[in-house]
């Protein structure tokens, strides 16, 4: 048997702190801007997980960041970077890009498209401080992680294909029908924190709708059975 009782703190979406500033409305899983929960400022090395929404033709001008990995998930829509070091690209729905601050990078981020664009925004904090900042974005079709967790991107080298992070650290992201189910075993001493990016799901008995987080304790397996077809975005970290 699956042993998950008292080992799952789900985060419901009307729970999550909220700021809308008309171009952005955003809601936070954990502590963020104005948003303080003493209860909710990090799970391990994760630091922030943020379920924005982009109006079209605007997004966040150039700001500085360090020592931090910045992982964004595009839900619908796409996002467009630029940074100090020279970067550009768009990624797509489903596709995934990933910032190393290091020692320091200024980047904007805007929705250049005419729809909004829904994102999620996770940041990791690094194993190691310092270093070259970076960047890099990778498409991800849905295809491949159809009844099954795919590794996006990963701070171990074995995961071949995902996008390099610098920190212990795995992002997996799943689509699963109704009715299939998915195990993850978190080790014991580590951190995860999954979101539902639409659908429904079961774990436990207790339901997950669109956009409900969770916290996940070390030393467990969970399993995670679909109601709805879903999409779902986990980070297994320190």
């Amino acid at each position: 048997m699956i042993d998950t009782k008292s080992k799952i703190d789900k985060r419901s979406f009307d729970s999550l702190g909220h700021a809308n500033h008309g171009w952005l409305n955003a809601r936070h899983h954990f502590s963020f801007a104005n948003y303080y929960d003493p209860a909710r400022m990090g799970w391990g090395a994760i630091r922030v997980w943020n379920d924005d929404e982009i109006g079209p033709n605007s997004g966040f001008p150039a700001h500085p960041h360090k020592d931090m990995e910045i992982i964004t998930y595009v839900r619908s829509g796409a996002i467009t970077h630029q940074d100090s070091l020279g970067n550009k690209g768009r990624t797509g729905a489903g596709d995934v890009q990933v910032m190393s601050a290091g020692t320091g990078v200024r980047h904007a981020e805007f929705n250049l498209e005419n729809e909004t664009t829904t994102l999620f925004q996770i940041w990791i904090e690094p194993t190691r401080k310092g270093g070259a900042p970076s960047w890099g974005a990778k498409p991800f079709p849905k295809a491949a992680r159809d009844g099954q967790f795919q590794v996006l991107a990963s701070g171990f080298a074995e995961d071949v294909g995902a996008l390099p992070i610098r920190t212990d650290a795995r992002v997996l992201g799943a689509t699963v029908s109704a009715g299939e189910r998915l195990t993850h075993t978190v080790g014991a001493g580590r951190h995860a924190y999954f979101v539902l990016a639409k659908g429904a799901l079961e774990i436990d008995g207790v339901r997950f709708d669109a956009r409900d987080g969770a916290a996940l304790e070390g030393g467990q397996t969970v399993e995670l059975r679909a109601i709805e077809d879903s999409e779902i975005v986990l980070v297994d970290s320190e």
